[in-house]
């Protein structure tokens, strides 16, 4: 069966998931040739070692606070907040509270 990827004018629900949030697996939303979009979702205490992405990257936090650490400082993210990293920032993601953030990449 195939992941189904929002078309273009479709609507997506990004809004929290609140008690849905242990429940749900990170998604890709949208991805086209350009474009890539994803609900990221982590429980508190996970992860992500350093790492690079390609493209310009935007988070938004939906739900939840994670810390990114990025160019030698700690960033604290929260919900409602837009962090935007360049190509090819090295950075690492911890999980301070479960988590759903709003991934944007550039492809």
């Amino acid at each position: 069966m195939a992941i189904h990827h929002a078309q273009a004018g479709e609507i997506v629900d990004v809004r929290p998931l609140a008690d849905a949030l242990a429940q749900t697996k990170t998604t890709t939303l949208v991805k086209t040739e350009h474009l890539e979009v994803l609900r990221l979702v982590m429980p508190a205490a996970k992860e992500i070692a350093e790492h690079k992405a390609k493209g310009d990257v935007t988070i938004q936090c939906l739900e939840g606070r994670v810390t990114f650490d990025v160019g030698g400082k700690s960033i604290d993210v929260t919900q409602g907040d837009l962090f935007y990293l360049p190509a090819k920032e090295p950075h690492s993601v911890r999980f301070v509270e479960d988590s759903s953030l709003l991934v944007t990449f550039s492809l």
